[in-house]
């Protein structure tokens, strides 16, 4: 079963609201940590709108599971990646304007600047994975970019309106999984997962990690982290 990954950049949401100094995403890690995280994940902007570099920086020294770096592709974020070195990279689209991700990365479109950013990455230690689509040109194509890892967008998927679109998307994310499998690449998937949609996903066949994170915090505004991630984690296992 999948392991899961909380991403906890909406603690530093709430912190941003008045540019202060709590929540601390820290002590978020450390909680969702002790109530069964497998690992945690943020993303690091370029407008700064939640995560800072610092609690990267801090967070590399903190997180005793593993430490999964969102990031767009660009030279700044991977200079940063390169001096903190986390445990993996996910390489995302980024644009400005969005209130979060809207899609896969355009592997196709930019294959040989991702193949030079993959490298680099690799050659340092750092895993990449990439957040894509699970279109099969996509799939091919991040598996001729030398990444280690996949990430399944799941917000087509989560954000369905009918049983029949449900069911299309899930078909569609399972078998984009299987042709990941089949290229070498390893799987993990992410985006707009609740409580409600979340177990279809964890099921799907060599399925490695689920980032989840709004989700969680949300529900953690109500009932606690610990409480939120314990039954996240249940959801997964």
């Amino acid at each position: 079963m999948p392991k899961l990954g909380v991403n906890i950049d909406h603690i530093a949401t709430i912190r941003q609201a008045r540019r202060g100094d709590e929540p601390d995403p820290v002590a978020a890690a450390v909680l969702a940590e002790l109530a069964g995280a497998d690992g945690i994940t943020v993303h690091l902007r370029e407008d700064r709108r939640h995560m800072q570099e610092r609690d990267v920086r801090v967070l590399r020294q903190t997180v005793r599971t593993h430490l999964n770096l969102e990031m767009a592709a660009t030279p700044e974020m991977v200079a940063i990646a390169l001096d903190i070195k986390p445990d993996y990279v996910t390489l995302v689209p980024e644009k400005r304007e969005e209130i979060t991700t809207e899609g896969g990365l355009d592997v196709i479109g930019q294959g040989d600047r991702l193949v030079q950013i993959v490298q680099q990455l690799q050659t340092a230690g750092i895993p990449v994975s990439l957040f894509v689509d699970a279109e099969p040109d996509q799939l091919k194509a991040s598996a001729q970019t030398g990444a280690k890892f996949v990430e399944l967008h799941t917000g087509t998927y989560a954000n369905a309106n009918s049983e029949e679109e449900v069911k299309r998307e899930l078909e569609f994310l399972t078998k984009g999984g299987a042709i990941a499998i089949s290229l070498g690449l390893r799987l993990n998937a992410g985006h707009g997962l609740t409580y409600a949609n979340t177990r279809p996903i964890a099921l799907i066949p060599n399925m490695e990690e689920l980032n989840i994170g709004h989700s969680i915090i949300s529900r953690a505004v109500l009932v606690g982290l610990d409480r939120a991630v314990s039954e996240m984690k249940a959801l997964v296992v």
